[in-house]
């Protein structure tokens, strides 16, 4: 138990956060979709159409109904993916980050079992989903919606989490790095999401791939469906799958030594190239496989938001209902632009993510004890320090220009006007820098001012998440959303281009930049 409770002192901001977070979108959308769709004829015509919409279908899984509740269950179907996510950060955090640092041989040479800090980081992490799930199911039956439904969505959000903890825990086990570990369980649910994907959409149709989706563990969650079927087998299913590979997390922890990963280290050359004598040649060393790995993962991204995109205006060609429900919106054309902005933003806000982790590995040389070595050499504090911070915003530069140039030719090929629809989703893109920028600057700022704190810096992304995706659902007043970056970007396509802000972001980033810089210059190196 005390190595739970070293878990809870080191998280205890962080956890709370992203658990009522997530744990309280969900209610958003009730508001959202009461809005637009306040009767129940107006769902019905929605669900029919967004039952057989393969855009809506790829994002959110299968549609069984057309209630509130199946409505609400069915608009957060991407949620589990976030929830798997942050389950697989906090468990890789308290493994194998832990033994990268050194620090878990330090707390083994204790009266800790060898397998004390595994153990304690999954139950840990799992308790936390669980709570994440009981905050969504007492929020939604306080929003008058069955408590059957609200509970059944809230394990299946639990359970998504579970998934992630289960995944984790196996892939701490691989690698000598978390960078490696973390690759390895997001590549799982990757995989997982587009296979449930390819199954869901295949079963629109009379393809013969549907069975794919029961391949899934992401499947899995869809055949409980809250507010319909209200089915619990597929829980304790899970359940044992978590269990089943925790068992396996702690037999393969057992067959390896502290400090070393199943999967064999590759070994360098006996001498360094010449490409690793500058700061730059390191920094380039150490940042490009999460460079590779985030480009290819957000060209495919835009790949597949693009090619879906087109068929969002379906929703106002096959019915004149919701044509006059859309009509503000602007038509299928300005739904379409909406759904592209509204998918850079989302892209936009991931990105940060990256730009942040780039941004923070200065910390971790520091903390890994591999900086001092460095600096005992003739490379300068400023120049070490600028050589990562062109990987923390250039890098999302990067990933946000090979999203918007394959999401822009996807759409463009699917509708035959290349020419017309990617300009207008490449700005899309490229418009989100500045707040990606704002973002990366504030982990520069910390780590510059308050190293120790520079966890922090995950904390601002996840408020600007919170005021940009449910702010506005839940009518937050304007000078709340206005401290998130992203509330100033141009909403591109579709809406008008404004200079002014993005050059008072680049501003603003250029400034937490060099205060970051300037209080790094005048700090001693921590040990």
């Amino acid at each position: 138990m005390k190595m739970v409770r070293l878990i809870l002192r080191r998280d205890r901001v962080l956890m709370p956060i992203w658990v009522l977070f997530i744990g309280l979108v969900p209610l958003s959308y009730v508001s959202a979709i009461n809005g637009l769709f306040p009767t129940a004829p107006q769902r019905q015509s929605y669900a029919d159409l967004s039952a057989h919409n393969a855009g809506f279908v790829a994002l959110y899984g299968r549609l069984h109904g057309s209630s509130l509740g199946e409505l609400v269950a069915w608009r957060g179907g991407f949620i589990p993916i976030v929830i798997a996510i942050v389950a697989v950060l906090t468990v890789i955090r308290h493994t194998r980050t832990e033994e990268e640092a050194g620090r878990r041989e330090l707390l083994g040479s204790t009266v800790v079992g060898r397998h004390a800090g595994l153990a304690a980081a999954v139950l840990t992490t799992a308790v936390a989903c669980l709570l994440l799930g009981v905050v969504l199911a007492v929020g939604l039956t306080g929003q008058d919606l069955p408590a059957s439904g609200a509970w059944a969505l809230g394990m299946s959000m639990a359970m998504a989490g579970w998934i992630g903890v289960g995944i984790a825990a196996v892939a701490a086990q691989l690698t000598t790095g978390a960078g490696g570990a973390r690759g390895i369980a997001m590549g799982v649910i990757a995989a997982a999401f587009v296979v449930r994907m390819v199954g869901d959409i295949a079963s629109l149709g009379s393809n013969g791939l549907s069975w794919l989706t029961w391949v899934s563990p992401l499947g899995w969650l869809e055949a409980i469906r809250p507010f319909g079927a209200n089915q619990w087998w597929p829980v304790l299913v899970l359940v044992g799958l978590t269990v089943l590979l925790t068992a396996l997390a702690a037999a393969l922890s057992a067959r390896r030594d502290v400090g070393s990963g199943l999967l064999p280290a590759r070994l360098g050359p006996a001498s360094a190239g010449p490409a690793l004598r500058s700061p730059f040649g390191l920094a380039w060393r150490l940042h490009r496989g999460l460079l590779a790995g985030w480009t290819i993962g957000f060209a495919v991204l835009g790949i597949v938001m693009g090619y879906l995109a087109s068929s969002v205006g379906d929703l106002v060609n096959d019915s004149k209902e919701m044509a006059q429900v859309f009509a503000r919106l602007g038509g299928a054309q300005g739904l379409i632009d909406n759904y592209l902005a509204s998918v850079t933003s989302l892209f936009g806000l991931v990105a940060s993510a990256y730009g942040i982790q780039a941004a923070l590995r200065m910390r971790g040389e520091e903390a890994g004890g591999r900086l001092e070595p460095v600096l005992a050499t003739a490379a300068g504090r400023t120049r070490w320090a600028a050589s990562h911070l062109v990987f923390a915003l250039l890098g999302p530069a990067v990933v946000l220009l090979a999203s918007g140039l394959t999401m822009g030719l996807a759409h463009g090929l699917n509708v035959h006007d290349v020419g017309g629809q990617l300009p207008g989703v490449l700005a899309g893109a490229v418009v989100q820098l500045p707040a990606v920028w704002v973002l990366a600057s504030i982990a520069v700022l910390f780590f510059g001012v308050l190293p120790r704190a520079s966890m922090a810096a995950w904390v601002a992304l996840v408020l600007c998440m919170v005021l940009s995706l449910v702010g506005p659902a839940v009518r937050l007043d304007q000078w709340l959303l206005d401290l998130s970056p992203f509330t100033h970007v141009p909403h591109l396509p579709g809406g008008a281009a404004n200079a002014l802000p993005v050059v008072v972001l680049v501003v603003i980033a250029a400034v937490l930049a060099a205060g970051g810089l300037a209080g790094w210059r005048r700090r001693d190196v921590t040990a």
